[in-house]
C-alpha cells in the first residue's frame, strides 16, 4: 500500500479524487492501492528545554546557555493531534512506500519529515512538487515523482532554521527577561518575559530606528520660489532657499521682469509591465490598496491555492519558467470566461492579445531566476464561491498575469525651460503616446484610488494607480515670452514616515534598507531577514506581545518595544543586516552552498558569546512591561 500524507484535510481530498482513494475512513481516505492521510500543519515540534534536562524547567541565569548536546523532536500536546498522529503512524508502519505530499516548500518539507522520523517510517519515501492543486496539475505530478532523497538540503535549511530560532530564542529571552526585566516580586510568565527573536527583534529595530528619526525629527523652514506662466506653474532650478531673505531678494529681482521661454525639449520613453507577484510584492499592494494586513493577504492567496485558481502563494520570485510559456494561452482561456456579477471583466482585456503568439519577455520568463516555484499566477481554472476579499486578491494577480503580454507603455517627456531677469525656471509634463499595458490597470486607477500621496517610503509605480505627477503642456515656443506671477512660499522639512505594513515588508525584504528599485531589490532578497512566507507572522506576532501597535495604517512603535530595543546592546541581536546574513546562508544551505553544521555550530559560538556579555553587565539597567 502506498501511503500518501499532505499538509490539511481539504488538500488530501484533492489528491485522493485524483488518484481514485475515494472511500473515506478514519483520518485518512482510501483506494486503488493509496491510502492519503494529513497533517494539520505541525504535528510535531522541537523539544521544550525541560525535556532535556530537569535544570532548564526553571528560569535562571546559572542554566544559559542552553545548548542540547542533539536537538529533538515530540509530538505537539492536543488531543486531535494526538489522535490523527495514531493514524499516521499506523498506516506508515505498514506502507510499502510513503508519497510525501507536503506544501512544496521548506515548510512543508520540515513538517512531513518530522511526522516521518516521529512514527518510525522505514519505507522509501517518494516527493510530490506541485505549484497548483488543479487536477492536471496532481495527475503531472504523481507522474514524476521523485526520490525525497533528492530534497535534503531543503530539509537541512528547514531543520537549521528551526534550530537556530530556539537556541537565540529560547536563550535570549531568558536571559534578557532575568536579567533585565524590572521583576517587582511577579513570577516569570505569560506576558512579563521580554520576548527575543531571530528575525523578530531585528523587525522590531528597524520600526523603533524610523519611530526615533521620526520624534527626534525638527522641522527647519525653506522657501520655493516660482512662478506662473500661460497657466502654468514654473519652479527655479535653484531650488530650496534656506532664508527668507534669500527667496524675497530673488523675488524682487523677478517680479518686475518678463518671463522668457529659453528652451523646449521633448524625449520619447517606454515603461515596462510591473513583474508578476511574488507573495511580498503582493502582499505589499494589497496594503497599499486595500489595507489588508500582510497576514490577511497570505490566508487570501493561500485560500485561492486551496481553491485551484492561483498558484503556489509561498515565492520569492517574479519570474516564470520557460515550460510555462506553452500554458499560457490555455490559462488566459480560463481568465477570459471569469464573470462577476454577469459580467466578464477580463474579456475585453484578452481579446487584443488572443489569437496570436503572445509576447515573450525576458522579464517574465527566465529559468535562472526560478527555483522551487514561479511567480503567482492564475490556474485558468475559473472562480467560483469567492468572497470579496479573495476577489479583489484575484483581480490584482490576474490583471498582473493579463499586462505581462501586453507592449509598453510609450510616452514623451516635454520640458520646458525659462528665465526672468537671473533666476532660471523649468516645467516638466508627461504624454502618453500609446498605453500599452496601462489599459489593463485603467479600473483599477479609478475604482481603488491610493489614499497615501507618493513618497520616499510609498512609491507608487505608474502602471498603477499613479499617473505621473507632470500634466500634459500647453505648446510653449523657445524665445516667447510675457507676463508671470510668482510666488514665494515657505515650506517646512518633513520626518520620514512611520512605516506601514506595506513599506515594512519592503524594508525586511532588503534587511532595513528601503529599496524602490526592482532590480536592486531583487538582488537584496537573498539578504532579507524572515521568509516571505513567515514575514506576516512576524509582524502579528510583535503587535501580539505590543511592542508595537497599528494607528490606522501606520505601524508605531510601543514605549516596550522601544525600550526592548534600547536595553539591547548586541548588534548580533537586533541589526537586520547581520539576519539578513544569516538568512543568506540557509539560502546557501538549500542550495548546496553552506553546511548546515557549521551554520549551528556558528549560531552556539555567539549564543554563548551573548550571554557573557550579558552576564558581564553591571549597569544595573531595567525595563518596566508596560504594553505600551
Amino acid at each position: 500500500m502506498i501511503v500518501c500524507i499532505a499538509e490539511k484535510p481539504s488538500v488530501a481530498r484533492d489528491i485522493a479524487s485524483v488518484i481514485g482513494a475515494t472511500s473515506s475512513r478514519q483520518g485518512y481516505m482510501e483506494g486503488n492501492g493509496y491510502q492519503v492521510t494529513w497533517t494539520y500543519g505541525h504535528l510535531c515540534t522541537l523539544k521544550e528545554p525541560q525535556d532535556y534536562t530537569e535544570m532548564w524547567r526553571h528560569w535562571g541565569l546559572g542554566a544559559l546557555p542552553m545548548i542540547p548536546p542533539r536537538f529533538g523532536i515530540k509530538l505537539i500536546e492536543q488531543e486531535h493531534i494526538k489522535t490523527q498522529f495514531a493514524v499516521i503512524e499506523r498506516l506508515m508502519q505498514n506502507a510499502d512506500e510513503i508519497v510525501n505530499c507536503g506544501d512544496a516548500g521548506q515548510e512543508g518539507e520540515l513538517i512531513q519529515r518530522w511526522v516521518m522520523q516521529k512514527a518510525g517510517a522505514k519505507c522509501p519515501v517518494k516527493r510530490l512538487w506541485i505549484s497548483s492543486l488543479t487536477e492536471e496539475a496532481i495527475r503531472e505530478g504523481f507522474r514524476s515523482l521523485k526520490d525525497q532523497k533528492e530534497y535534503e538540503p531543503l530539509y537541512m535549511a528547514g531543520l537549521s532554521r528551526a534550530i537556530g530560532d530556539w537556541l537565540l530564542g529560547m536563550n535570549a529571552t531568558r536571559l534578557y527577561t532575568l536579567k533585565y526585566r524590572n521583576q517587582t516580586g511577579r513570577q516569570v510568565g505569560a506576558g512579563s518575559v521580554l520576548s527575543i527573536g531571530r528575525v523578530q527583534t531585528p523587525t522590531l529595530a528597524i520600526i523603533v530606528n524610523r519611530q526615533k528619526e521620526i520624534d527626534n525629527f525638527k522641522p527647519e523652514p525653506y522657501w520655493v520660489l516660482s512662478t506662473i506662466y500661460r497657466d502654468t506653474l514654473f519652479t527655479a532650478t535653484k531650488g530650496k532657499f534656506s532664508s527668507k531673505e534669500e527667496g524675497e531678494a530673488a523675488f524682487e529681482e523677478i517680479k518686475d521682469k518678463p518671463f522668457e521661454v529659453t528652451s523646449v525639449s521633448k524625449k520619447n520613453g517606454t515603461e515596462r509591465p510591473p513583474q508578476l507577484f511574488d507573495l511580498t510584492t503582493l502582499q505589499v499592494e494589497c496594503n497599499k490598496k486595500f489595507a489588508y494586513t500582510a497576514d490577511m493577504t497570505l490566508s487570501l492567496i493561500q485560500s485561492l491555492y486551496e481553491k485551484k485558481v492561483t498558484t503556489y502563494p509561498r515565492v520569492d520570485t517574479q519570474y516564470l519558467t520557460d515550460d510555462i510559456y506553452a500554458k499560457c494561452p490555455q490559462t488566459l482561456n480560463g481568465v477570459f470566461q471569469v464573470k462577476v456579477g454577469g459580467v466578464a471583466p477580463y474579456a475585453d482585456l484578452i481579446r487584443p492579445i488572443g489569437g496570436k503568439p503572445l509576447l515573450k519577455s525576458k522579464k517574465v520568463f527566465d529559468n535562472s531566476k526560478v527555483t522551487d516555484h514561479h511567480a503567482i499566477i492564475p490556474t485558468g481554472v475559473v472562480p467560483a464561491g469567492l468572497t470579496d476579499a479573495e476577489r479583489n486578491v484575484y483581480d490584482l494577480v490576474a490583471r498582473r498575469f493579463i499586462a505581462v503580454f501586453y507592449p509598453d507603455c510609450k510616452f514623451a517627456t516635454t520640458t520646458v525651460e525659462g528665465k526672468a531677469g537671473d533666476v532660471t525656471f523649468k516645467v516638466t509634463g508627461k504624454e502618453i503616446l500609446e498605453p500599452g499595458f496601462r489599459v489593463v490597470f485603467e479600473k483599477q486607477k479609478k475604482d481603488e484610488p491610493d489614499d497615501q500621496p507618493p513618497s520616499a517610503d510609498n512609491p507608487q509605480t505608474p502602471s498603477e494607480g499613479a499617473e505621473a505627477a507632470e500634466g500634459l503642456l500647453p505648446t510653449f515656443v523657445k524665445g516667447e515670452s510675457g507676463p508671470h506671477k510668482p510666488t514665494l512660499t515657505e515650506k517646512h522639512t518633513t520626518p520620514p514616515p512611520y512605516y506601514t505594513e506595506a513599506t515594512l515588508l519592503r524594508a525586511m525584504e532588503t534587511a532595513g534598507k528601503f529599496v524602490d528599485n526592482e532590480e536592486l531589490r531583487a538582488a537584496m532578497k537573498e539578504n532579507g531577514i524572515g521568509r516571505p512566507s513567515s514575514r506576516a507572522a512576524i509582524i502579528e506576532t510583535l503587535f501580539r506581545r505590543h511592542y508595537i501597535r497599528r494607528e490606522r495604517k501606520r505601524i508605531v512603535a510601543t514605549a516596550t518595544g522601544i525600550s526592548l530595543i534600547d536595553i539591547i546592546r548586541e548588534d548580533l541581536l537586533k541589526s537586520p543586516e547581520l539576519t539578513g546574513i544569516w538568512e543568506k546562508k540557509l539560502r546557501d544551505i538549500e542550495h548546496r552552498q553552506y553546511d548546515a553544521g557549521q551554520f549551528i555550530n556558528e549560531l552556539k559560538e555567539q549564543i554563548t558569546a551573548i550571554v557573557n556579555q550579558v552576564l558581564a553587565d553591571n549597569s544595573n539597567r531595567k525595563l518596566e512591561l508596560t504594553g505600551e
